[in-house]
């Protein structure tokens, strides 16, 4: 019933209200005498002071206050239109309930008021001295019909109005902050979805090298001794890896510093090299390639060559030692089908990985819009891709945690 307003607002209310209940009883001068007139400009002064408070309390305090006048018969004053106050804020902040019984107090108060002086001034004498004929009180009823009704409907209008416009203030203001909030959240996704790719990328190349730089680093300390010419050249493809892994990384940060930045881009002619560098570590690798790359797009191309590179790493650090690694390239003029299988390792225990490999390859997959599996198959461990020549647009990666199974493989 009450509404929250704040102690200044409430004083105010209260101030305005007895202000103008006591202009109202000192100019109404002897129209207002007697302790029943003074009930009545008490009582509309208590309404307009509950007006903003209370609209509903407001308003049925106006009509006990109006029902009394009628019942006392006394004649119509100013301080009747403090009524018109009660009906504008009933419009304004009133609920849906008290704002259609605002729009009714209107109506049936000009109805009321339009009746009650009609019977007043039926046989009373007016203008010349004779009384008023059951004609002229009717004209007379309906000039107080029109006259009340548009001193409480206008400003119910106005109240209307004032309303519509404060919500649709309200509505702007309540678009604004949800379109900042969205902007908020596009800037978010998308930092996110950039620490994600550079998580990726920098997994990608690091994790490759190192595989690569342990593995020659280990030969070279064993063939040391017993052929220096080994262990010389075991040296030159640790640096060569390391120099190519430190110019990756140098290109990504420098992407990171400046926009215009270009990140490492390989693509599927890169693998070339690739699958000769695994091989030089001792991963031995079969390739079958079908169908023609050259019309993929750069993201594309990329996607695939980091898909094979983790796949070779995975397969170097975690599969057999010794056993073929068969990696089948399929480009078709809709799809790129991707298949990596090697030999598990004997003793089944799972490497060092974290997981975080299989879960780049998925994001890449999913970003292009295809789809990953990986997981064992008999006794080898297989990765298949497949995925859209032409990367789908507007689609975001959602992160998956690799299963059980994937974690303890990889």
């Amino acid at each position: 019933m009450f509404r929250p307003l704040l102690r200044t607002q409430v004083v105010v209310d209260i101030g305005v209200a007895v202000v103008l209940g006591g202009l109202i009883a000192v100019l109404s001068g002897s129209a207002i005498d007697g302790p029943v007139a003074l009930l009545t400009v008490a009582g509309m002064t208590v309404a307009l002071a509950l007006r903003r408070l209370a609209p509903g309390l407001a308003l049925a305090v106006a009509w006990a206050t109006a029902v009394f006048q009628m019942a006392t018969q006394q004649e119509p004053t100013i301080v009747d239109a403090l009524a018109a106050g009660v009906v504008y804020t009933t419009s304004v902040y009133g609920s849906r309930r008290v704002r259609v019984l605002g729009l009714l107090s209107a109506v049936v108060g000009a109805v009321v008021a339009g009746v009650y002086m009609g019977v007043r001034i039926y046989g009373t004498p007016g203008i010349g001295g004779r009384p008023e004929t059951l004609q002229e009180s009717v004209y007379d009823g309906a000039t107080w019909f029109v006259f009340t009704l548009a001193v409480l409907m206008l400003p119910w209008l106005a109240g209307l109005a004032v309303r519509a416009r404060r919500s649709a203030r309200m509505s702007r203001e309540a678009q604004l902050l949800a379109e900042r909030d969205a902007a908020r959240a596009d800037r978010a996704v998308a930092i996110e979805q950039e620490r994600v790719r550079i998580a990726r990328d920098m997994h990608d190349i690091v994790a490759h090298s190192l595989a690569v730089v342990i593995a020659q680093a280990d030969g070279a300390r064993y063939a040391l001794r017993a052929d220096p010419a080994i262990a010389d050249e075991a040296l030159g493809t640790i640096g060569t890896t390391a120099r190519r892994a430190l110019g990756d990384v140098r290109e990504l940060l420098g992407a990171l510093r400046h926009e215009q930045g270009t990140a490492p881009t390989p693509d599927v002619d890169d693998i070339e090299r690739l699958v000769a560098q695994m091989r030089d570590v001792g991963l031995d690798v079969q390739v079958e390639r079908e169908g023609d790359p050259s019309a993929l797009p750069t993201t594309t191309q990329l996607a695939v060559y980091r898909i094979v590179q983790e796949s070779l790493t995975n397969a170097y650090k975690h599969g057999a030692h010794g056993s073929p690694v068969r990696a089948r390239l399929t480009y078709r003029p809709d799809t790129v089908e991707i298949d990596v299988v090697n030999r598990r390792s004997e003793d089944g225990r799972p490497g060092p990985g974290t997981g975080h490999g299989l879960v780049g390859m998925r994001e890449r997959a999913t970003m292009s819009g295809g789809s990953m599996t990986a997981g064992p198959r008999g006794a080898d461990f297989a990765v298949a891709v497949r995925m859209p020549a032409q990367p789908s647009t507007g689609q975001m990666p959602r992160n998956r945690v690799p299963t059980e199974q994937e974690q303890s493989t990889r």
